[in-house]
């Protein structure tokens, strides 16, 4: 028997121009999935990517596997009958802040739901890029648009929030530019069985451009970003001075600096990605008044909606015969047009 091909970078990287504006942070994270995927070990043929509409849903044209670039919205529905027509498939959702949570936001709460077993991968550049800078169901308080010139009277969504409360089973968030953090976790996300939502800060240079500075930019990211990791303490700052403590009386976290007020490292909270109430916890963190939290914030496994239906299946096969879809077409009334 042949040894399986080994597969590089350049075997999922496609002929077709990549049409993103110069700077554009999807272009790092194509890069970051193009190198993914050989460590993967899934051959292409059984790989595939789901997008909806916008410009993160270019992504299938950029891979070298098969793909769908569907319609507005409705990625997480053509990616589930992928999943159940073929549960060998490895399928990849790639979505947007527009695409996956304004009119796509019903069908992303029930694949969440579900738990059906796709990798989402959702951008939040918190605009709408390629309808020329509206803003998103993610766009801060006051933000200046071209529809909403006076500014965003909405309060955003928050991802992660969105998904914890839709029941996902893993959630987790991380930045475009920081290939060393995305990487793991997106094999982390891939491991997982089931459905894993990921939130990718990702800048938009033409319309929205810095609007992540405070988390990406190297001199102030110690104060303003969390890495979160199971089982260690939550700790950020310069040298990890500081950390999050839970404060009984307000039933929240609070932030803390060691040394000060007789607090040490065993005041600070540890972190339990399959506790949810502290994912929640997490999930809301803001800056000014907290470091945003980036890593795996959840993750609880339970079985995939997927393998479900294949059970159901078989325990309907083995008591009623495989069905004939004649036989099917045909029961009840029927008639015949001459």
């Amino acid at each position: 028997m042949n040894a399986p091909e080994k597969l590089t970078l350049k075997d999922f990287a496609t002929d077709q121009e990549v049409r993103w504006c110069p700077g554009c942070g999807d272009y790092a994270i194509l890069k970051c999935v193009q190198k993914l995927m050989p460590e993967l070990g899934v051959p292409k043929e059984k790989i595939v990517f789901v997008s909806g509409i916008g410009c993160s849903s270019r992504f299938p044209y950029y891979m070298n596997t098969y793909g769908f670039h569907t319609i507005h919205g409705r990625a997480p529905a053509i990616a589930t009958g992928v999943k159940l027509a073929n549960p060998e498939l490895d399928v990849w959702l790639i979505t947007g802040d527009g695409d996956g949570l304004s009119i796509g936001g019903n069908h992303m709460l029930h694949v969440l739901r579900r738990n059906v077993d796709l990798q989402i991968l959702l951008f939040n550049n918190e605009i709408y890029g390629l309808t020329k800078g509206q803003y998103s169901p993610t766009s801060q308080l006051g933000t200046h648009s071209p529809s909403t010139p006076d500014g965003s009277l909405d309060k955003p969504l928050n991802p992660c929030s969105f998904a914890m409360g839709s029941g996902a089973r893993f959630v987790a968030r991380t930045i475009d530019t920081e290939t060393k953090h995305m990487t793991p976790l997106l094999k982390r996300a891939h491991e997982h069985k089931g459905a894993s939502f990921v939130e990718i800060y990702q800048n938009c240079p033409v319309y929205n451009d810095g609007i992540f500075d405070y988390v990406k930019d190297k001199k102030r990211a110690a104060e303003t970003r969390l890495v979160v990791e199971h089982g260690k303490p939550l700790l950020f700052g310069v040298d990890n001075q500081k950390g999050l403590r839970l404060n009984i009386q307000m039933l929240g976290l609070e932030v803390v600096t060691l040394g000060e007020d007789g607090v040490t490292e065993s005041d600070i909270m540890v972190h339990d990605e399959t506790n949810r109430p502290l994912a929640n916890m997490l999930a809301e963190l803001r800056t000014p008044d907290f470091p945003e939290a980036i890593g795996v914030l959840y993750c609880n496994p339970e079985q995939s909606y997927v393998n479900a239906v294949r059970q159901q299946i078989e325990v309907v096969r083995a008591k009623k015969g495989i069905a004939d879809l004649n036989d099917l077409l045909r029961q009840g009334h029927t008639w015949q047009v001459e």
